[in-house]
């Protein structure tokens, strides 16, 4: 069961902060090389700054999926071998910058989503992602359901995470035990949008615009 408390004033809004990381992890994807430095080193510096901790952890659970990444781009991307002698079986220099330039676009994206989260607690999240989840409505889909899922889905998986090596057992026996959702109460941060965030969320759009012309 969801319930809705509404919260005092903030500065921005969960649901804003949460679209705006979305306008700029699509719109870096669009960025020359160049202008994603531009952008993302500053944001990379100050997610260093005010979210240590929430990039590292990030960077950490994404590492083997940067390596990949790379690795994919470096032998799958036609180009100059960097070493000849391997024929196809080489790494292409081509390969190589389209797979630094995705990594780097990928760290961008987690420095601001570190930001955000830093930003929000999970309540603040979960509200946000529900603010966002409205259109869903027309669909036929509960975005009370849907939020009291991703709250214990997150629940679990931190709970999870927080378990050593030696109740590992324990920890798999726990997540195969169906958990009725009605006899969970989430409450919701449900802050009312304001004429600053409504601007905020214009500019984004706008912005996000203004790089794909």
């Amino acid at each position: 069961m969801a319930i809705l408390k509404i919260p005092q004033a903030q500065s921005v809004h969960p649901a804003v902060l949460i679209l705006l990381w979305i306008f700029f992890t699509v719109a870096m994807q669009s960025l020359t090389a160049e202008a994603s430095l531009l952008a993302g080193i500053p944001l990379m510096v100050t997610a260093y700054v005010v979210a240590a901790h929430q990039l590292r952890t990030l960077l950490r659970r994404t590492s083997w999926i940067m390596l990949s990444l790379l690795f994919i781009y470096a032998f799958a991307t036609p180009g100059a071998a960097v070493w000849p002698s391997l024929a196809q079986y080489s790494p292409t220099h081509e390969g190589i910058y389209a797979g630094l330039l995705q990594l780097s676009r990928l760290a961008f994206a987690l420095a601001a989503l570190s930001v955000v989260l830093n930003m929000l607690s999970q309540q603040q999240l979960i509200g946000g992602l529900y603010a966002l989840g409205y259109p869903l409505r027309y669909l036929g889909v509960s975005r009370a359901r849907a939020a009291v899922r991703l709250a214990l889905t997150l629940h679990y998986a931190e709970s999870a995470i927080r378990d050593t090596a030696a109740n590992w057992r324990a920890s798999v026996e726990q997540m195969m035990v169906q958990v009725d959702a009605k006899q969970h109460s989430i409450e919701l941060q449900a802050s009312p949008l304001t004429l600053r965030d409504g601007l905020l969320a214009c500019l984004g759009g706008v912005l996000l615009l203004w790089v794909f012309c």
